[in-house]
């Protein structure tokens, strides 16, 4: 590889590690038109291993926008981020998978307290992007829960 194409690789690769966290901000804030621009035109989300649904990135924001109502504060951390470009003679391609974990705390909404209970899973994410005249796009995520922490009952309930 030549200089001028590794520089490319790590320029591609803080363009996908952004986009990465993008999606994280969007979600936990609750902007959904920014989660929307976030994908391709063809871009499509799957959160079914969460309890979710499958769809577009227009029907996944609808779906997250009521879902999340449940909870007024949600922090995404996505680590172990793999990512592998796809190649073409030797050249960064124009697609991209990237692999990661994420931990998700949430509090459940409540009576405006510190006291309503918190909700807690783990997973991986999978993300396939795609580069577009507007820059890097996702064209895909999938979501794989591997566990959750629900609250625990109350004394009253045992």
């Amino acid at each position: 590889m030549t200089q001028r194409v590794e520089l490319a690789t790590v320029l591609d690769r803080f363009a996908v590690d952004d986009l990465v966290t993008d999606y994280a901000a969007a979600v936990d804030d609750g902007d959904w038109a920014a989660y929307r621009a976030l994908f391709a035109p063809d871009g499509r989300a799957d959160y079914r291993s969460a309890g979710g649904v499958e769809g577009s990135a227009e029907e996944v924001a609808r779906w997250l926008s009521s879902t999340m109502e449940l909870f007024p504060m949600r922090q995404h951390l996505i680590v172990n981020r793999q990512v592998r470009f796809d190649s073409v003679d030797r050249d960064v391609g124009d697609t991209a998978h990237v692999r990661a974990d994420y931990v998700n705390p949430m509090r459940f909404a409540g009576d405006g307290s510190s006291d309503a209970p918190d909700f807690v899973c783990g997973g991986r994410y999978a993300f396939l992007l795609v580069r577009t005249q507007g820059g890097w796009r996702l064209r895909g995520v999938t979501v794989r829960e591997k566990w959750r922490r629900m609250p625990e009952r109350a004394a009253a309930d045992a």
